[in-house]
């Protein structure tokens, strides 16, 4: 069987669809997931907090990354410009 990674909103739509009322094993044979597969998103993804924390940190993260290459870049023109005067004088 091929392994499949799901992403955080397909796993977030997933138990929102049992939240709604569908059955496990229905859930299960159309999304090609094991029952653990399931209990195990169910146990780690459940509640709100924790799938929201995690967003959180993605957010942050790739906030981050924004303001390091922000940085790169600036710092480059800072030393372009360094250089140009440097040579001026």
């Amino acid at each position: 069987m091929l392994k499949k990674r799901f992403k955080r909103s397909e796993i977030q739509r997933i138990l929102q669809d049992y939240k709604n009322g569908l059955t496990i094993q229905t859930i299960i044979r159309e999304n090609g997931i094991s029952q653990a597969t399931f209990y195990n998103w169910r146990a780690k993804y459940g509640s709100h907090s924790s799938f929201d924390h995690s967003l959180y940190i993605n957010k942050l993260k790739e906030e981050n990354d924004r303001l390091k290459r922000m940085y790169a870049d600036l710092s480059l023109e800072n030393m372009m410009l360094k250089s140009q005067l440097e040579r001026r004088d």
